[in-house]
C-alpha cells in the first residue's frame, strides 16, 4: 500500500500539517506514554509470529533423518526368507544296479526352506554417498525456499508501519490546526464584542473547527485500526499508547542479495546432485553375504533328508540397463539448470527494474522535502499576517481560513514527502534483500 493512496483516504480538506521540529516538540497525547517499538524489532516479531516460521524445524528435522537414513545403507542389512514347494518330478537316477555300501536316495517332491542372510555393502559406485549429500541440499533448498516466503511479511510491515507513523504525524498537525481556529475563533469573537464584525464570522470558524474534529475521529479510527492489524502481523498487542519510533534514513547499498537468488543456486545444485546419482546408478556394486538355513534337501545333493546349512561369500552385481537413458536424463537436467538461469536473470532484471525507480523516487521525495521547508516558512509568514488583519478587523474569517489551509497544505506534503521517502528508502532496502540482514542480525 503505498503512502500517497493512504495519504488520498485520510487528508481531509482543511486538515493543516505542521513541520517536523514543531511535531517532534508537540506535548501532544499521540504516542506519549507506552511501550516502544522499533521497525527492526517489528521486522523480527513478525518473523517469528508468522505460522509459516515452524516449518523450519520441520524441514531440519526431516533433513537430518534422511541423511541418517542414508548412512544406514552402510549397515549390515539381515533378511529371512523362506519358501514350501511342490514339484512335478525330482532329479533320480538312471540306473538301478545296486552298489555296495551306497544308497540310491529318493526325493520328496514337496520341498522346504528357510534361511536367514546378511549382506554388507563394500562398495556401492558412492550412491550412498550421493544420497546423503542430496538430503542436506534438499533441506537447503526447502529452508531457502520457506526464507523466500517469509521474505513477504517485511513489505506488510512497512505498509503498516509506515502508514500508523503516517496517521500520527496527520494527528499531531490536527492539533494544532485546530490551535489555529481557536485562535482565529478568539479574535472574531472580540470583534463581535467590539461591534466590528458579523457573528457569521465566529459561526464559520466553528464550522471549520467542526469539520477538524471530525477529521481527527477519522484518523483516531484509521490508526487503530491500523494498530490492531500490525499487532496481530507481529503476535504483540500494539495499541493507542504503544510508540512507534521513527526510523532513521538507512544506508542505500546497491548489492542485490535477495533470498530468491540463493534458491536458484540450491536448487542447482540439486541437478548437480541429480548428475551424480546417475552416474553412481551405473557403477557395478560389491558387497559380502552370509546365509544360515535349514531345509529338505540341504545342500547335500545326495540326502532327501531336513538339514542346516550355511554358504557365504562375495556377491557382485552391475546393472547396465541405465546405460540406454543416462545420456537424455542428464541433458534433461542441464535443460532445466538453462532454465534456472534465465530465471535467475529475469528475476534480477526485474529487480534492478524496481530498484532504477525506486532510486528515482527517493530523489524525487528528497527534493519534494527541501521545497516544502521553504514554502511553509512563507505560508508560516502570510498566516502570521493574515492573523494580525483578522484581529485588527480587516480580513474577514473566510480569508483568514483560507490562509490558515494553505499553511496547513503545505506542512501536509511536508510530512507525507518525509514518510514517504523514509518508507521508499525501507522498500528499496527490502528489493535489495538489505532488510534480510536487520530481521537477523
Amino acid at each position: 500500500m503505498k503512502l500517497q493512496r493512504l495519504n488520498r483516504g485520510l487528508v481531509r480538506p482543511g486538515l493543516a500539517f505542521a513541520g517536523l521540529v514543531m511535531l517532534l516538540a508537540l506535548p501532544g497525547a499521540y504516542g506519549q506514554a507506552g511501550r516502544r517499538l522499533t521497525i527492526t524489532a517489528a521486522y523480527q516479531q513478525a518473523r517469528q509470529n508468522y505460522p509459516l516460521i515452524r516449518q523450519r524445524d520441520l524441514i531440519a528435522r526431516s533433513g537430518s533423518y534422511s541423511v541418517i537414513n542414508a548412512s544406514r545403507g552402510y549397515l549390515p542389512v539381515l533378511s529371512i526368507n523362506g519358501q514350501a514347494t511342490y514339484q512335478s518330478t525330482v532329479t533320480s537316477f538312471p540306473f538301478s544296479i545296486p552298489i555296495p555300501g551306497f544308497t540310491i536316495p529318493k526325493y520328496s517332491r514337496d520341498q522346504y526352506k528357510i534361511n536367514v542372510q546378511v549382506d554388507q555393502v563394500i562398495y556401492d559406485g558412492g550412491l550412498i554417498n550421493n544420497q546423503r549429500q542430496s538430503a542436506r541440499a534438499t533441506e537447503a533448498e526447502q529452508q531457502q525456499s520457506l526464507e523466500v516466503s517469509l521474505y513477504t511479511l517485511y513489505d506488510r510491515v512497512n505498509q503498516l508501519y509506515f502508514g500508523v507513523l503516517l496517521i500520527t504525524e496527520q494527528l499531531r498537525q490536527n492539533d494544532l490546526l485546530k490551535r489555529d481556529i481557536q485562535n482565529g475563533i478568539e479574535k472574531a469573537k472580540a470583534l463581535v464584542a467590539g461591534g466590528t464584525a458579523y457573528r457569521s464570522s465566529v459561526d464559520e470558524l466553528t464550522a471549520q473547527l467542526l469539520q477538524a474534529e471530525q477529521a481527527r475521529i477519522d484518523l483516531s479510527a484509521e490508526r487503530k485500526a491500523y494498530l490492531g492489524m500490525l499487532g496481530l502481523l507481529i503476535g504483540v498487542p500494539v495499541d493507542e499508547n504503544t510508540i512507534l519510533e521513527k526510523p532513521a534514513l538507512p544506508m542505500l547499498s546497491v548489492e542485490i542479495s535477495r533470498p530468491e537468488i540463493q534458491l536458484y543456486e540450491d536448487q542447482k545444485k540439486m541437478d548437480d546432485l541429480q548428475v551424480g546419482l546417475l552416474k553412481a546408478q551405473l557403477r557395478p556394486r560389491l558387497g559380502l553375504f552370509a546365509q544360515e538355513g535349514y531345509g529338505r534337501p540341504g545342500l547335500n545333493p545326495l540326502s532327501n533328508a531336513f538339514a542346516w546349512y550355511y554358504i557365504g561369500g562375495v556377491k557382485l552385481s552391475w546393472n547396465l540397463g541405465g546405460w540406454y537413458t543416462f545420456k537424455n536424463q542428464k541433458e534433461l537436467l542441464r535443460i532445466h539448470q538453462k532454465t534456472l538461469d534465465i530465471q535467475k536473470e529475469t528475476f534480477l532484471f526485474n529487480t534492478e527494474i524496481t530498484r532504477k525507480q525506486q532510486l528515482a523516487d527517493i530523489e524525487k521525495y528528497r527534493e519534494l522535502f527541501k521545497n516544502d521547508q521553504a514554502i511553509i516558512a512563507l505560508r508560516e509568514s502570510v498566516k502570521k499576517a493574515a492573523a494580525a488583519q483578522l484581529e485588527n478587523g480587516i480580513l474577514s474569517a473566510h480569508d483568514y481560513i483560507s490562509q490558515v489551509n494553505a499553511e496547513d497544505q503545505a506542512r501536509q506534503n511536508l510530512i507525507l514527502h518525509q514518510i514517504q521517502l523514509l518508507q521508499e528508502a525501507y522498500n528499496y532496502q527490502n528489493t535489495t534483500g538489505n532488510l534480510q540482514k536487520q530481521a537477523n542480525p
